[in-house]
């Protein structure tokens, strides 16, 4: 059954909508040249408000590892995902003082691919077209990924059931194919948990 993250929730009313539709994760962004980014307070408000059965995992690029640790143990993300150069060392460094899961997301290469996937420590990897632009990669590449990862880039309502289909992801990951002028829209959001689900219902 794949599962599905929400990316990028800003307001209490994404939180609400989440609630309702159940995806299996909702990702805060903590990087703060993102239009998505909040704030550690911001943060704590919003997972406040999340059902706890959602797990909230927050994004971060390059940021000292202390800020990851003190979001994971102070229980505001529950999952760390990691789209910088974090290292091997960072990402033991950090699972074993957290006690928590780490994503580490891996960019479609320039000659294809994704180079350190496979081996990568983390408990699972994102593998995405580019930075949260809303591309879609040519999916061809992932034929020498084997172990369970998120798909990200590109990924809307109308295109997700074709991927859940062929590629049979651990998990889809979407935030800008789920929104309306630049923020999160229910209807959209709705639409992509209904599609990912009623592919589920023909496995």
């Amino acid at each position: 059954m794949t599962k599905v993250k929400f990316c990028g929730l800003t307001r209490e009313c994404d939180i609400k909508a989440a609630n309702e539709l159940r995806p299996d994760f909702i990702g805060f962004v903590f990087w703060p040249k993102s239009k998505r980014a909040v704030t550690r307070e911001q943060a704590a408000e919003l997972k406040a408000e999340l059902d706890p059965s959602i797990k909230a995992v927050g994004v971060f690029v390059d940021e000292d590892i202390e800020v990851v640790k003190s979001l994971l143990n102070d229980d505001i993300i529950d999952i760390a995902q990691l789209h910088g150069r974090e290292d091997e060392t960072y990402i033991l460094k950090l699972k074993e003082a957290s006690g928590k899961q780490v994503i580490k997301a891996f960019r479609a290469g320039a000659k294809g691919g994704f180079s350190g996937a496979q081996d990568c420590p983390a408990d699972y990897v994102l593998l995405d077209a580019g930075m949260g632009d809303g591309v879609t990669f040519d999916w061809s590449l992932l034929k020498n990924i084997t172990r369970p990862y998120f798909l990200a880039g590109g990924l809307y309502p109308e295109n997700i059931g074709e991927a859940v289909r062929n590629l049979h992801p651990y998990a889809v990951d979407v935030s800008s194919g789920i929104e309306t002028e630049g923020v999160k829209d229910n209807v959209k959001m709705a639409a992509f948990m209904s599609a990912v689900r009623k592919e589920e219902t023909h496995d």
